[in-house]
């Protein structure tokens, strides 16, 4: 019993030693992005500290698993923290609060995508992760102003420019699928 529990400290302290700092930062992003996330969706009523407990324990999950399914579920409570917020709370919901949950959500999706790919060991080159997070950042802006856009549209014509803002993003969603579909079929 003593053999294998000192076997089973070798090969941790084995690990420990072989991680490399760039994957470990990638990770502390993810953290960072989901957790600065959550507390911009999140009402200031929900951030006492039991609340605030919660949402590092739901930031680490996705840091410490990127593979598995904790990304998905980080988003969902951030995304229901935008909910509880501007339903529950009758917060009003702000473009740039709108703009930096989306972007922090985009943000947190990307670094696990990168996060899952990296293994804890692996020698990477910054340039690799400096251009992941300028395609990152390319997506965010041009995102940002086609938000922005939208949003300006939907309040010109009072009831109607509601309307063009809703067909516009429908042909925007659209566009977007069928882009996407012919990338997948050329491949």
């Amino acid at each position: 019993m003593v053999e294998a529990l000192n076997e089973r400290m070798r090969a941790l302290r084995y690990a420990v030693n072989r991680l490399s700092p760039t994957p470990l930062l990638v990770r502390a992003g993810i953290f960072l992005t989901v957790l600065v996330g959550l507390l911009v969706a999140y009402p200031q009523e929900a951030l006492v500290p039991r609340g605030l407990l919660a949402l590092v324990v739901v930031a680490v999950l996705p840091a410490v698993g990127p593979r598995r399914l904790w990304a998905t579920f980080a988003a969902l409570v951030t995304v229901g923290g935008w909910l509880v917020a501007t339903l529950g709370f009758d917060r009003p919901s702000e473009l740039w609060r709108l703009l930096a949950v989306a972007t922090l959500l985009y943000l947190a999706h990307t670094l696990c995508a990168l996060a899952a790919l990296l293994p804890l060991d692996a020698v990477v080159d910054p340039d690799v992760v400096l251009r992941w997070l300028t395609r990152a950042g390319g997506v965010v802006l041009a995102s940002a102003v086609l938000g922005t856009v939208l949003a300006w549209l939907g309040g010109v014509g009072g009831d109607r420019g509601s309307q063009v803002a809703t067909v516009a993003g429908l042909l925007v969603a659209v566009g977007l699928s069928a882009l996407l579909g012919s990338l997948l079929r050329r491949r």
